[in-house]
């Protein structure tokens, strides 16, 4: 053969190769996450400020599934939105705030010795930026956090002589910095722990309207028309909230103000708005939570007739929109949108259905793709198809892989069924079962989960008195996974500890400022009572707030402690009291165990705490004009991360206002000591949660897992495993028995698993000795795999029968 006939003969074998790799990775048909996506990647900080103001947003329906106030004590939050169910409640609880103590300015009288203008407690400028700083640094998940006043509606105490004057413009705004390159941090790591603040009102008071975020020039400030701007002509015009104070010298007061919408009207408290490019600024996508401030306006005419209530700033906490997830997902119950990414998921759809996952943010694959009914995975496959294995499979993987296998011989749960003999029901009673009822069921190893939580129901207001302390305090390991599932509660506490440690750390209250601005006061009565307040009213699950101070650590008080509580769920009254009114040492709040392990724990080393850096920028003078650096640029301080509070043991709060069984969590902030040169523990915030708004977790897990409720599943520990499933609350059968591999699960039925409720029910009916179906709900051994591979075995069989018979004659 010529050396021509081989060349051509290598250019055509390389060309079929070349053929045959690239068919396999055949691409899929462009779909609605791509054009998304092509939008998502098409805006940088380079060309945002040219692009139209269309691109600078993507459509409302990319964020599916917003948690909606008025559902959240009804139906579960599912795991992938618990952040923005948390956003949702950081914004009302910043919005509660500001409506409170905006409003209760002159609610008391002023001290017989301090003049007018002292008596003008409107917070200052460092309450507002480090409130912002601490809405970010407590919460891993939120990017920015900003106030945005209407024009000419911000009071300050800021600046001397300043009483009933407003500022043109005051937007205080605080985001998390990328600190990988910063000089200040040498490490060349990414800490999270870097924020720049920002008065965004610190502009020109003419011109400059591009920089005017209540203008439509300012391009992406679409939150601010969400509430703003607002006027209201009628007394009644905004929602009114009550709270019944009680002082440490024993006066009650109450007090009504207004606020933000109510969870039970329509629109409700918290918008979110469309996902928008924060061009300029953060240069993210971020997705905003809008909650609005109200106010009296005007104010100081002395006719309070005259004075209405309106809508004057906004609280806006944002989030990125690349950690949110997408559900791909075809549209069924739960899942009915409005959702742009509905269907995109790219599951086999004859013989699988898709399931989304949590944790995977804006970016394909966050699924898994399990067997429909009626269908099961094949015997070399454990579990169920992740979604981002199948976006990353070849067009020839795709065809050959990530399907099913059709069930043969499918059986109906039986309708009528009998007792267990005496001997089956023995085995059952004798190796899982355990009869201790009232407060002996809360003891020993083996527990009747049943009879434990009957027990815990069993406990009311009315029958608490007859149990000891003792009795009503069960062990930590009752409340495992709280510090998972109460977490968004958890960070209400560290974020009021973590702003309590900035302004204590940061503000020196003898500081002198040139020309007319003055520094911060110290912290008042009424900015903590709000403060409290604002945790309980910012989030349903919360029962009780208390931020409990040392001793001689409060400006001008010995002992402060003001602690806020509802005895009803969907409430606009709440109850709030200085427990520095209580005179019993016993009974104090500064000899409570978690107060005196926290005052232990943090008395001297300090080298363990978060640290914290701001980059504070100010306006130049009270018209705005430009910004300019603080004093201190940048700045740091120390306080306390989620991990360096303590849960308390779960407990029935008998003599407390709520009585419910509780489990609380405490967050310490700390401050200077009188000469500014050493940090020391000033007090402590902590909430309450209920016990029993929990899921337990019944399924197996490994030796060293402090859960008492471990392994007390009914699954069939042959057949099938344990998979919890989530939102049934502190009760049994809160778990799902999935088959194991090389088993199916043989009924004609719209799921593929046993529920844990059918299995708790029908091992009770074994236990009160009735009808039970309990023996029937195990997984089948995977050999039925249709009616023709049986009919072939058959055909087999006789043919062998016909041989034998023919030799037999022979």
């Amino acid at each position: 053969m010529s050396d021509c006939c081989i060349k051509w003969w290598g250019v055509l074998l390389w060309f079929v190769w070349v053929l045959m790799v690239a068919a396999q990775f055949k691409h899929h048909e462009l779909d609605e996450f791509d054009q998304v996506e092509a939008l998502y990647h098409s805006i940088t900080p380079e060309n945002c400020h040219i692009k139209p103001r269309s691109n600078l947003f993507l459509p409302v329906d990319t964020v599916s599934h917003i948690p909606d106030i008025q559902d959240v004590n009804i139906n579960p939050v599912f795991p992938n939105r618990t952040g923005l169910l948390h956003l949702h409640n950081m914004a009302h609880a910043r919005a509660f705030f500001y409506s409170y103590i905006l409003q209760t300015r002159f609610k008391r009288p002023p001290p017989a010795n301090e003049s007018e203008n002292a008596y003008e407690l409107d917070p200052g400028f460092m309450y507002y930026f480090l409130s912002c700083v601490a809405d970010v640094a407590a919460n891993p998940k939120i990017n920015s956090s900003a106030i945005y006043f209407q024009p000419n509606m911000a009071y300050t105490s800021s600046y001397s002589g300043f009483y009933n004057k407003t500022m043109p413009l005051f937007a205080p705004r605080a985001f998390r910095m990328d600190d990988f390159n910063d000089p200040v941090h040498m490490e060349r790591t990414s800490t999270l722990n870097f924020f720049q603040v920002d008065d965004l009102g610190a502009i020109l008071p003419s011109g400059e309207t591009s920089k005017n975020y209540t203008l439509e020039d300012y391009f992406i400030n679409e939150w601010y028309y969400s509430w703003l701007p607002h006027t209201n002509q009628r007394q009644d015009g905004i929602t009114t909230f009550q709270v019944k104070i009680r002082y440490a010298n024993n006066t009650n007061e109450t007090y009504v103000f207004h606020g933000p919408n109510a969870a039970d009207e329509k629109p409700g408290p918290v918008k979110f708005n469309r996902p928008y490019y924060d061009c300029g600024r953060s240069n993210k996508w971020s997705v905003p939570a809008v909650s609005p401030i109200a106010d009296l306006y005007h104010r100081h005419t002395a006719f309070r007739h005259i004075e209405y209530p309106t809508f004057t700033a906004i609280s806006v906490m944002e989030t990125d929109f690349e950690r949110i997830d997408v559900n791909q997902c075809p549209p069924s119950k739960g899942n009915d949108g409005p959702n742009r990414f509905s269907d995109t998921a790219r599951c086999r759809k004859d013989t699988t259905e898709c399931e989304p996952l949590d944790g995977y943010g804006f970016r394909r694959g966050g699924y898994q793709c399990r067997c429909k009914p009626g269908y099961r995975l094949p015997n070399v496959v454990r579990r169920p198809y992740l979604g981002e294995l199948v976006e990353r499979a070849t067009w020839q993987q795709y065809e050959e892989s990530f399907s099913c296998q059709r069930i043969g011989w499918i059986h109906k749960l039986p309708v009528t069924y009998n007792r267990l003999t005496q001997e089956e029901r023995n085995w059952y009673v004798t190796s899982r079962f355990n009869n201790a009822t009232g407060i002996n069921s809360t003891l020993g190893h083996n527990l009747n989960v049943n009879n434990f939580i009957w027990f815990l129901k069993s406990v009311t207001p009315e029958t608490c008195q007859s149990y000891t302390k003792a009795e009503l305090t069960l062990n930590g390991d009752v409340a495992y996974g709280a510090d998972k599932q109460f977490e968004n509660e958890a960070r209400m506490a560290i974020r009021l500890a973590n702003f309590a440690s900035a302004f204590l750390q940061i503000v020196d209250h003898d500081e002198i400022f040139a020309g007319v601005r003055v520094v911060d006061r110290p912290f008042t009565e009424d900015q903590m009572m709000g403060e409290v307040l604002s945790i309980l009213l910012g989030n349903n699950r919360v029962w009780s707030a208390g931020m409990y101070w040392d001793r001689n650590k409060f400006p001008n008080r010995t002992l402060f402690a003001p602690f806020a509580f509802k005895t009803q769920e969907n409430t606009r009254k709440f109850s709030m009291e200085d427990l520095a009114r209580i005179n019993n040492t016993r009974l104090a709040y500064n000899n409570q165990p978690f107060f005196r392990e926290l005052k232990s724990r943090w008395s001297t080393n300090f080298d363990e705490l978060e640290k914290y850096w701001v980059k504070l920028k100010l306006r130049f003078n009270e018209t705005g004009m430009q910004p300019i650096r603080y004093e201190r640029y940048p700045t740091f301080y120390k306080a306390a991360d989620l991990r360096h509070g303590m849960w308390s043991e779960p407990y029935y709060d008998c003599s407390g206002p709520v009585k419910k069984w509780l489990v609380k969590y405490a967050a310490p902030f700390f401050g200077w000591d009188s000469l500014r040169q050493k940090l020391e523990f000033k007090g402590a915030v902590q909430v309450a949660v209920d016990l029993l708004r929990m899921d337990i977790n019944q399924c197996p897990a490994e030796y060293f897992v402090q859960n008492v409720f471990k392994d007390t599943h009914r699954c069939d520990r042959k057949t099938s495993y344990c998979v919890p499933i989530q939102g049934r609350r502190f009760e049994t059968g809160g778990y799902k028995c999935e088959c194991i591999q090389g088993y199916e699960y043989q009924y004609e039925d719209p799921i593929t698993y046993f529920d844990g409720q059918l299995m708790e029910a029908e091992f009770n009916n074994i236990i009160k000795d009735t009808n039970s179906r309990f023996d029937f709900l195990k997984c089948r051994l995977a050999g039925a795999v249709s009616t023709s591979s049986s009919s072939l075995l058959l055909l087999f069989v006789v043919l062998v029968q016909q041989v034998f018979r023919k030799a037999a004659r022979h």
